[in-house]
């Protein structure tokens, strides 16, 4: 009968009966597994998000960096600068090393458009500017006047980071040069950025330089971003 002695006896013995040392092995061993799966799985969504947060500010610092860029060359003026006080400059691009800055200024002329709204601040629309590399840093330098004075100071903005070399070329209407010495315009400029990240950029960029630029197209230059 259900109510036996005996048959009460196996049943307390059968319910009283708990998990074994293997069984709870193994359960930790599951919980573990789970455990280190949803770790892994946090930890590439946290890493890839990071990535993802670090290549757009990346990508938003060369877009930018590179509509300054185009801002300026597309805007060149036909006007000399005078460094330091000194006589002015016979060339409307200057690449050479010394003058404007240091040693590692890398290109320097004047530009047109500088915005002044109203007319309130007491200078032209005209601005000196220069680009250089500073501690594998591409660094834009301006002047308030295009005409410094000795001991003047340029404003400087950093614009890309990680920037192991830089080249310019200059395009004459028929050969891209590497050096330009004439006291004109050319009618393109290329710019050759190295990075870490991105390796070799270059941009080409139309001036209003002298000559056949009023009439020559970007197919008839070979010019393209």
């Amino acid at each position: 009968m259900l109510s036996s002695p005996r048959i009460r006896a196996q049943l307390n013995t059968t319910s009283n009966k708990g998990f074994t040392l293997l069984e709870v092995l193994i359960a930790i061993a599951i919980f573990s597994i789970i455990s280190l799966s949803s770790f892994t799985i946090f930890n590439s969504v946290l890493s890839g998000d990071e990535m993802a947060k670090k290549h757009s500010a990346r990508q938003n610092e060369l877009q930018r960096a590179f509509l300054i860029i185009e801002r300026d060359f597309t805007q060149i003026s036909r006007r000399t600068m005078r460094l330091n006080g000194e006589a002015p400059q016979t060339r409307l691009i200057q690449t050479d090393s010394g003058g404007f800055e240091n040693e590692e200024q890398v290109i320097a002329f004047v530009r047109n458009g500088w915005t002044n709204p109203g007319l309130l601040l007491p200078r032209s629309d005209m601005q000196a500017v220069a680009y250089r590399i500073t501690e594998e840093t591409l660094e834009r330098l301006h002047f308030n006047f295009v005409d410094s004075v000795v001991g003047e100071e340029p404003k400087v903005r950093p614009l890309i980071h990680d920037v192991t070399e830089i080249n310019f070329e200059y395009y004459d209407g028929k050969d891209w040069l590497e050096l330009w010495e004439k006291e004109t315009l050319p009618l393109a400029i290329a710019i050759e950025i190295d990075t870490k990240d991105y390796g070799l950029i270059r941009r080409q960029y139309l001036v209003p330089g002298d000559g056949q630029l009023q009439t020559t197209s970007n197919r008839a230059l070979g010019l393209g971003s």
